[in-house]
């Protein structure tokens, strides 16, 4: 049986798992990745009102994903849990290979 303390520590990583789980999230970890970012940049990057990036910014935010700090008007956030674009590299690496053996498969029906 799962110690106490284990539960919550699957627990919180479950709730970081679900912060990232939606395409406009991955991408704003996408953008910053290469450093700090106001709301109107990652907003104009994403192609969406800032409004629905401030939504996707306070739930990655509360799962400790993300931090910021306030620069005059202006909310700057940065990655606080920068390995997780290991995670991310480490996906595309099983999408790769998923990729090159369909395409094996389907060169192998022709």
């Amino acid at each position: 049986m799962l110690s106490k303390s284990k539960q919550l520590l699957f627990a919180k990583q479950a709730e970081i798992a679900k912060a990232i789980a939606h395409p406009l999230r991955i991408a704003i970890v996408n953008f910053l990745v290469d450093g700090e970012q106001c709301v109107c940049d990652i907003a104009e990057y994403i192609g969406s009102e800032r409004s629905n990036v401030s939504r996707h910014l306070s739930v990655m935010l509360n799962s400790g994903l993300l931090d910021y700090r306030k620069e005059g008007l202006k909310v700057i956030y940065r990655l606080k849990c920068v390995c997780i674009v290991d995670f991310f590299e480490c996906v595309t690496g099983v999408l790769r290979e998923q990729a090159e053996e369909s395409q094996k498969l389907l060169t192998a029906l022709q």
